[in-house]
């Protein structure tokens, strides 16, 4: 008897055990890391980002957009620093990640050869074209800070009325800030007509009064920066003080004000306040002072998970929620054609979103695409001005013409 109920135990103990099997091993989890700068240098922009990720994964696994399965990204805050960066990449890779979220220019820059040689599909925070040279593994989510540049600069001289514009450049003192400079240097010198008075790199100062004013003197009329909002936010309140924002686009005697993408945004408006008045920016991204699919999906993601109006409102939230939309997409497109997911066969699904395979989110002003000869995914920018305290569109999406006659 004993004998008997010990067998009934064991094949309804086998039955169930078969049973649970399909529901265990038919899910999957994709592991995938996001390295970026929480806190430290840069966090104005790299806190919301974060979120950006976070939030649009959860948004995939709690709606099954890839079915049973799931992402499972492990986001560490490496504080700007390129060796806890390295660091934390180490750790995904043990951990079997599929694809990699970096931060920086310095880090991307710095961990190049990494990627290459673990063969890692990468995808950063950072815009620099330098990311791409020597390089198969890294993707650019948007248009290069070199490309911002230039487009800014064919606005300055396609609406500059008199002789050729005089423009100085504001940067930051890092690879990131520097990155573009030579590139708007190389645009001029193949016939963009106008004159770079001076670059420079900006460091801790409180008061920007005596380069303003050095500025004037040399007739500059223009300042492009390539640099994050606090550095321009200073600079916009001291020209303000000293009456040198110009009221209208290239107005003499005065300073017109125009940035790359992490110069601008609405914590550039909370933080310059009325100086930010007629500044003109730059990005892919579509923004959310204006109406628009992309502004509605935007603030119903974040208000879905609990995030405040400045993380809802920041364009660089849209931008970390477009790079998980990239790589949730790619794992959904290599699931549909029955591939394993491995590090390699999205790196292929990648290379192959282009043409009629090209990804249209509503986060951006243009198409992302890719290929074995671009790995800049969206081409096209928007320029944006603050009217009234709201950045708005000035013109339609563009690509820069001298970004094609300088390669």
């Amino acid at each position: 008897m004993k004998t008997n109920k010990i067998s009934i135990w064991l094949i309804v103990s086998l039955v169930a055990f078969m049973l649970a099997i399909p529901a265990s091993s038919g899910a999957k989890v994709y592991k995938l890391g996001l390295s970026l700068a929480i806190t430290g240098p840069t966090s104005d922009a790299g806190n919301p980002y974060a979120k950006g990720v976070e939030d649009y994964f959860r948004y995939v696994n709690d709606n099954k957009l890839l079915g049973q399965d799931t992402i499972d990204c492990t986001i560490r805050d490496d504080k700007y620093e390129t060796s806890i960066t390295k660091r934390n990449f180490e750790e995904y890779l043990d951990m079997g990640i599929v694809f990699y979220l970096n931060y920086s220019t310095g880090s991307t820059l710095g961990l190049k050869r990494d990627f290459e040689e673990v063969k890692m599909p990468t995808i950063p925070a950072s815009f620099h074209a330098g990311n791409l040279e020597d390089s198969n593994y890294i993707f650019l989510p948007i248009a290069s800070y070199s490309a911002q540049a230039i487009g800014l600069a064919e606005y300055v001289v396609n609406n500059h009325e008199g002789k050729k514009p005089k423009v100085a450049l504001f940067v930051h003192p890092s690879a990131f800030g520097r990155g573009p400079v030579d590139d708007v240097k190389k645009s001029v010198a193949a016939g963009l007509n106008m004159e770079i008075v001076e670059v420079v790199e900006h460091g801790q100062d409180l008061d920007n009064t005596a380069m303003l004013q050095r500025f004037k003197s040399k007739g500059v009329q223009y300042v492009i920066s390539q640099t994050v909002q606090s550095p321009v936010a200073v600079m916009l309140n001291d020209a303000s003080r000293l009456g040198l924002v110009a009221k209208t686009f290239g107005e003499k005697g005065k300073f017109t004000f125009l940035g790359c993408h992490y110069t601008g945004g609405n914590d550039l408006i909370a933080l310059a306040g009325d100086a930010a008045e007629n500044f003109y920016w730059t990005t892919s991204y579509i923004i959310t002072s204006e109406p628009g699919v992309g502004r509605d999906a935007q603030l119903a993601l974040a208000k879905r998970y609990g995030r405040d109006d400045k993380a809802a409102n920041s364009h660089n939230y849209a931008n970390g929620v477009m790079v998980a939309q990239v790589a949730a997409e790619t794992i959904k497109r290599a699931k549909a054609r029955g591939v394993e997911i491995t590090k390699e066969s999205l790196y292929e699904e990648l290379l192959a979103m282009n043409g009629i395979n090209a990804f249209y989110p509503v986060t951006t002003v243009g198409p992302v695409t890719f290929s074995k000869d671009d790995q800049q995914g969206v081409d096209t920018l928007q320029l944006y001005v603050v009217e009234d305290g709201n950045f708005k569109s000035e013109g339609t999406p563009f690509i820069p013409e001298y970004t094609g006659k300088i390669k």
